[in-house]
């Protein structure tokens, strides 16, 4: 019974956090249009928040993921230190970690292209 349990709240962990985030995303963002819209209606004047170029968001994105990497790899060092198993976890974050050096790649070569 408990495995049985066990699979079940892996499958809807699996599909429902996803689920979870989009309408979340999805109601977030409509929240801040009818805010907006509801300012413009009373005549206040509402800026509007400028995008963010292609080159800032690759190297946010490479900001975030070398150091969420660096972090994960520092964790599972510290209890290495312990558990010397645990290096085999620590590589797993070399992933991230090469997905952040490829984002700020991007951003170098979009800013270089925009140079040019």
């Amino acid at each position: 019974m408990g495995d049985d349990i066990t699979g079940l709240v892996a499958v809807i962990m699996i599909f429902g956090i996803p689920l979870a985030a989009m309408y979340t995303f999805y109601r977030i963002r409509k929240l801040r249009t009818e805010e907006r819209l509801a300012a413009i209606a009373r005549g206040v004047n509402v800026p509007m928040q400028p995008e963010l170029s292609e080159d800032a968001r690759s190297r946010r994105n490479g900001i975030l993921l070398v150091t969420g990497a660096l972090g994960y790899i520092a964790t599972f060092a510290v209890i290495a230190r312990i558990e010397h198993d645990a290096w085999i976890a620590a590589a797993f974050g070399i992933i991230p970690l090469a997905v952040g050096i490829g984002f700020f790649l991007d951003s170098a070569l979009i800013r270089r292209d925009l140079s040019a």
